[in-house]
């Protein structure tokens, strides 16, 4: 297994994680239920898969949220938690220039800048969480504690209800 960005990093900082794969077969389309595919895959709870969602702000900054694949994110929650007016998806043609990952693979660790990171409080009910390793196929399991110390997070409500 080729090692990622985001697993150089953790191993950097001594954080400990695990890793684990699936095949990415083309079924990946990409679309909502992408995460909740590859859980099944992985013959996991989604619930513990943590997708990544990049969103830009009113003032152009980049924020990261990290949210568990079962539900969608509150825009309004993200907006509170980040302290901005508005906050939307950057675009998946953007994706790779602004975060060195693509759609699909985009990891909370490891981006080109290190952007303010939330991260929904639902992780903190679980020993360990599933995100992305950078690549497509590709998962990093480690705690939430661990996520939230190698990327600085802030933990927040962010569920639509």
């Amino acid at each position: 297994m080729k090692k990622t960005n985001a697993m150089r990093i953790l191993e950097k900082n001594r954080i400990p994680y695990e890793t684990d794969s699936y095949t990415d077969d083309g079924e990946h389309t990409l679309e909502r239920g992408a995460a909740l595919m590859m859980a099944e895959k992985l013959n996991i709870d989604p619930a513990a898969v943590f997708k990544t969602i990049v969103m830009r702000t009113e003032t152009k900054e980049l924020c990261v949220f990290c949210q568990s694949a079962l539900y969608e994110i509150n825009l309004k929650k993200a907006r509170t938690a980040a302290d901005v007016k508005d906050v939307e998806p950057v675009k998946p043609a953007e994706l790779l220039s602004l975060t060195g990952y693509v759609r699909g693979g985009c990891s909370p660790i490891g981006m080109k800048k290190q952007y303010r990171t939330f991260i929904d409080q639902q992780a903190l009910q679980l020993e360990k969480i599933y995100i992305s390793a950078g690549v497509r196929g590709q998962q990093i399991v480690i705690t939430p504690q661990n996520l939230i110390k190698a990327t600085g997070a802030q933990v927040c409500d962010l569920v639509l209800e």
